[in-house]
């Protein structure tokens, strides 16, 4: 469970007024650990978790793309794109982009 800036500010200004980090986590009850991750710069600050950059693909571009050439394969749109495989796999499936296949018999 993250902890309230309030509490993290408290902590790192206990630390540095010159109590040990060891006490400053038995103190306010959290893990040492934190105590160390907070110190740093920065560290008071909270991230949220998750992509920290806009997606490489435009997936407007990818549509199109499906559309003009729809017999190309995903390690071909992948060079195109400049991504992975993978990448294209997983915005094709969350387009809802599929691909029937042909049979060879009329």
């Amino acid at each position: 469970m993250r902890c309230s800036s309030d509490l993290r500010q408290r902590v790192v200004e206990f630390v540095r007024s010159g109590g040990s980090k060891a006490e400053a986590a038995r103190r306010y009850q959290v893990g040492e650990a934190s105590v160390y991750r907070w110190l740093k710069p920065g560290g008071v600050t909270y991230k949220r978790p998750g992509p920290q950059r806009p997606h490489k693909l435009d997936w407007d571009a990818l549509r199109r793309h499906v559309e003009e050439h729809p017999d190309r394969t995903h390690a071909e749109r992948a060079r195109h794109f400049q991504v992975s495989r993978y990448c294209i796999w997983n915005a094709l499936r969350k387009l809802a982009v599929t691909h029937k296949k042909k049979t060879g018999v009329p």
